[in-house]
C-alpha cells in the first residue's frame, strides 16, 4: 500500500527510506532538544504530552492589523522577487482573498485554485496575530503557486502531493524572518521562533513519526491480526522515539492512534507533509547562499506545475533528493533556529 502512494506522490521508495532515515536519525538534535528546553521555561523537568504545544509563560500578545500583514507579506516576497509579489499584490487588490471572521464561517485557511481559465481564491480566518500573517503568507504561496502553473492546464497544472507545498512553505518561511526582524521586544521573538519550531516539529518530526507507526503496522499485521493492546504498544514506542524523554506520555495516550484519520482514510499519506517542508527548508538554505539568479530558478520551478519529476525540478539549484546530505540540509534549517532559542537561554 506505501508503495500505491509513492507512485501517486511520483517519488521513489528509496527517496522516502532517505527522508524518514535522516528525521529518525535527527531526533535528538530537533524534538528531544526543544521539548527540554520548553519543560524548563515551564519550570518542570518533563511536560505532559497534551502540554507538547502549550502557549510559552507570558506569551506576548502582538496585534497585527490586516493593512500591516498585507505590507508586510508582499514585502518579504518582492525582496525576494518584485514578480513574485506582482502576483501575490493582485489577490489584495482584486479582491481574492475572503479574510473576515464571520458566523458560520469555516475554521482555517486554503487557497482554492478553481480551474486554470480563472484566478485562485483564498479563504481564510484572519485575527491579527503574528500566525495570521504567515496563514496569509502561506496561502498567498498556494495562489502565486497556481496562478504560475495555470499555464499547463487543467491536467498538469496540479502537483502531487511532495511538492505542494513549495511555494507556500517557502512564502511563509520569508514573511517568517520578515516578521522576526521587526520582533519589537527579545519576548516578541523568542515566541515567533518557538512557534516557528513547533510548527515544523509537528511537520517534520510528527508526520514521520506517524509515517514509522504505520510502516510498522501494516509489517506486522502481514504475520496475523493486531490486538488494541498491540496497536497501542507500537504508538507508544514511536512516540517515545519522536519526542524524546522530557515528554511523559500519561495513561490514555496509547489510544491516540485512533485519532489520526489519514491512517484509515488516506494511508500513507503523513510522510508528504515532511517531504515538503523539508525539501522548502534545503530550498531555503541553497537561497540564502545563492547567486541572484535564484529567484528566477524558483519560480521556473513553480510553473512547471505537475509536469516535470523533483529530480528535474531540483536539478537547477543543484539538488538531489534522492541524496542523504539533501535531507540533513534541511534539518539544519529547523536546527538552527533551536540554536537561536538555546542562545537567548544562554
Amino acid at each position: 500500500m506505501a508503495d500505491s502512494r509513492h507512485l501517486a506522490n511520483r517519488v521513489e521508495k528509496e527517496v522516502v527510506d532517505a527522508l524518514v532515515a535522516a528525521v529518525r536519525e535527527a531526533y535528538p538534535r530537533l524534538s528531544h532538544r526543544y521539548y527540554a528546553m520548553k519543560a524548563k521555561w515551564l519550570g518542570k523537568k518533563r511536560i505532559a504530552h497534551w502540554d507538547r504545544n502549550a502557549p510559552l509563560p507570558e506569551e506576548p500578545t502582538q496585534f497585527i492589523a490586516w493593512d500591516e500583514a498585507e505590507a508586510t507579506v508582499l514585502k518579504a516576497y518582492g525582496d525576494f522577487s518584485p514578480r513574485m509579489a506582482g502576483i501575490a499584490g493582485d489577490f489584495f487588490a482584486k479582491r481574492w482573498i475572503d479574510a473576515p471572521v464571520r458566523e458560520g464561517k469555516s475554521p482555517g485557511a486554503f487557497s482554492h485554485p478553481t480551474v486554470p481559465s480563472a484566478h485562485p481564491y483564498i479563504l481564510l480566518n484572519y485575527q491579527g496575530k503574528p500566525r495570521d500573517v504567515m496563514t496569509l503568507a502561506h496561502e498567498l504561496g498556494h495562489g502565486v503557486h497556481q496562478v504560475l502553473a495555470n499555464c499547463q492546464g487543467p491536467l498538469m497544472a496540479s502537483t502531487p502531493l511532495t511538492l505542494a507545498e513549495t511555494a507556500s512553505v517557502f512564502g511563509e518561511m520569508l514573511t517568517f524572518r520578515a516578521l522576526l526582524d521587526q520582533a519589537p521586544t527579545p519576548r516578541e521573538r523568542r515566541a515567533l521562533l518557538a512557534a516557528k519550531v513547533e510548527d515544523m516539529i509537528n511537520t517534520v518530526v510528527r508526520q514521520i513519526a506517524f509515517y514509522s507507526f504505520e510502516r510498522q503496522v501494516h509489517t506486522e499485521r502481514r504475520e496475523g491480526e493486531l490486538t488494541s493492546e498491540r496497536l497501542g504498544e507500537i504508538w507508544l514506542e514511536v512516540q517515545r522515539e519522536s519526542l524524546g524523554p522530557a515528554i511523559e506520555l500519561k495513561p490514555g495516550y496509547e489510544t491516540f492512534w485512533s485519532y489520526i484519520p489519514h491512517f484509515v482514510h488516506s494511508p500513507f499519506y503523513v510522510y508528504a507533509y515532511a517531504f515538503g517542508d523539508c525539501l522548502v527548508n534545503s530550498l531555503y538554505a541553497v537561497y540564502e547562499k545563492s547567486d541572484r539568479g535564484f529567484a528566477d530558478r524558483y519560480l521556473d520551478m513553480l510553473a512547471a506545475g505537475g509536469t516535470k519529476h523533483h529530480k528535474e525540478l531540483l536539478k537547477p539549484f543543484g539538488l538531489d533528493a534522492s541524496e542523504p546530505h539533501f535531507w540533513s540540509m534541511g534539518l539544519k534549517v529547523v536546527e538552527g533556529l533551536i540554536d537561536e532559542l538555546e542562545a537567548m537561554d544562554a
